[in-house]
């Protein structure tokens, strides 16, 4: 049987016009649709580098259907497209500042593939190292910008809607003042590496390049941790990056420099880098310590060495006169601790002997002498001993030996030890050929002092039995830190200041034009 053709619909992707219908049969007119189609003309862009490019182009494409969804007057197309713009700035937002997105969830405009595969690709070099040249030019904005999911309140609720960037977890409000310090700190030193990385691969150092932001995508569990309200431990963050190059000096082209004047360059720039590593050293101290604020603290004031010497090298570069300084008095509570130390480590250091008896039939001149020592732990069985070299012809011998002993800063066995034996010398004068040694005198070192104090130096009586000889001995004792307590001190230091003002206004790095970036 025949059937007629002309009677079917259209195949679904095939417009419905008069040349595909019989020359003698006119259509029933189609009725619109109700809900609006997504997008009328998709223009797909090439495939994007990374999951960042990928959300801009699809919140790009929803942008502009929703202006021409405005300028066809349907209103209701206009507000579906917008929501989901919210939506894709809510998940660029929460992409910038580390933090995981459902891309399951945003819609995708028809043409584009899904985002799904590029997500576990992970971003690739370029993409990121194009979100470190953005911090770099952009610093203030980016800032504002990661700031925001973090203090926002959430979108207006929808059933279906859900803004993919929306925190699961407390907002920044909810967060306790230290546990701010903490996520700041994180999310900082994540923008130092960040920009670490793009100085180096400008200088074609792609290995040092990826190092960096292998380190920086490390700390984003520990982001995410903060950003929950969890403690997270500061000593397993990367320490900030240095580079020798920030403390040189160069010389533009066809600039000449009085030799006076650019040794007095050179001199304000080694202040500022003694400054700059006193400052590290104590960030490093208090980061040991868990302590955020002083960190971040000391973290700022190296910052301000840094800026400092920028003014130098630039106004040194120019050809500049030498800028106006002043210097101030800044006063530092800082831990004292020896961070080159673990905390099993305890250092003895016998110093010298002073005015040390000599035995009958020697005279002072004549004393060879050299210290044993006896430190009781973990036993008197296993008790650590040693002796230091033998210093002839003088009652005043510098020995200048130091001994690394083994301590459990936990053991009963190290307590008793601090609180009651200590360490015990035996000063000997070493006989010659055929001759024995003989005792010249002993002496003992008390510990319980670090209990409170890392570093012990004393100066004390060589005895014979229990009576004083005249003589003494100059020893020192090292540990990390005091066994129950951490010791403060208050140092007060000179402080080299640059006067910007002083040169002219190019010679200074100008931050505050980076604050708006380009629209």
């Amino acid at each position: 049987r025949s059937v007629d053709l002309s009677k079917l619909p259209p195949p679904p992707d095939s417009p419905n016009d008069s040349s595909s219908t019989s020359p003698g049969q006119s259509s029933p007119p189609v009725p619109a649709s109700n809900p609006p189609q997504p997008l009328s003309a998709p223009g797909v862009p090439p495939p994007p580098r990374d999951v960042m490019e990928a959300l801009q182009q699809r919140m790009d494409k929803y942008k502009s259907a929703a202006a021409q969804a405005k300028g066809e007057g349907n209103d209701r197309k206009a507000r579906m497209h917008e929501r989901i713009v919210k939506q894709y700035q809510d998940a660029i937002r929460g992409h910038k500042a580390g933090r995981s997105v459902n891309l399951a969830e945003l819609p995708v405009p028809p043409g584009f593939p899904s985002i799904q595969g590029l997500e576990s690709s992970g971003p690739s070099l370029a993409g990121m190292l194009d979100n470190a040249m953005q911090l770099v030019n952009q610093e203030v904005s980016d800032a504002e910008a990661e700031a925001k999911p973090v203090v926002r309140t959430p979108a207006p609720k929808s059933q279906q809607q859900v803004p993919a960037g929306a925190p699961s977890k407390p907002t920044a409000k909810q967060l306790s003042n230290k546990a701010q310090q903490q996520l700041q700190f994180l999310e900082n030193r994540k923008k130092q590496l960040m920009k670490a990385a793009l100085r180096t691969k400008q200088k074609n150092d792609l290995e040092g390049a990826k190092l960096y932001l292998r380190q920086a995508k490390g700390l984003d569990p520990m982001i995410e941790a903060a950003k929950g309200g969890l403690p997270v431990d500061i000593k397993k963050v990367p320490p900030p990056p240095e580079s020798e190059e920030d403390f040189v000096l160069v010389q533009g082209r066809g600039v000449q420099i009085p030799h006076k004047t650019a040794e007095q360059y050179a001199q304000l720039v080694e202040v500022l880098k003694q400054q700059h590593e006193t400052c590290m050293k104590y960030s490093k101290q208090y980061t040991h310590l868990g302590n955020v604020s002083e960190t971040t603290k000391f973290e700022r004031m190296a910052e301000e060495c840094k800026k400092n010497i920028e003014i130098l090298k630039r106004a040194h570069a120019q050809g500049y006169p030498l800028p106006k300084y002043h210097h101030e008095e800044r006063t530092f509570q800082v831990v004292k601790i020896f961070p080159n130390l673990t905390s099993s480590d305890m250092i003895l250091f016998i110093v010298k002997g002073i005015n040390l008896p000599a035995p009958s039939g020697v005279s002072p001149n004549d004393l060879d002498t050299f210290v044993k020592f006896e430190f009781a732990f973990p036993n008197t069985d296993e008790a650590q001993k040693d002796k230091t070299s033998v210093m002839k012809n003088t009652n005043c011998p510098e020995y200048n030996e130091q001994f690394k002993l083994t301590i459990n800063r936990g053991h009963r066995g190290f307590k008793r030890v601090v609180h009651s034996k200590g360490i015990k010398f035996e000063v000997v004068h070493k006989g010659g050929l055929f001759k024995t040694d003989r005792p010249v005198g002993n002496a003992q070192l008390k510990l319980e002092k670090l209990e409170s104090q890392c570093e012990l130096r004393e100066i004390i009586e060589v005895l014979d039995g229990k009576k004083t000889t005249g003589g003494r001995m100059e020893v020192m004792v090292r540990i990390r830190e005091p066994l129950s307590s951490q010791q403060l001190e208050r140092t007060t230091e000179k402080w080299l200041v640059i006067d910007p003002h002083s040169i002219p206004a190019i010679a200074v790095p100008k931050a505050k034009q980076r604050q708006e970036p380009p629209r």
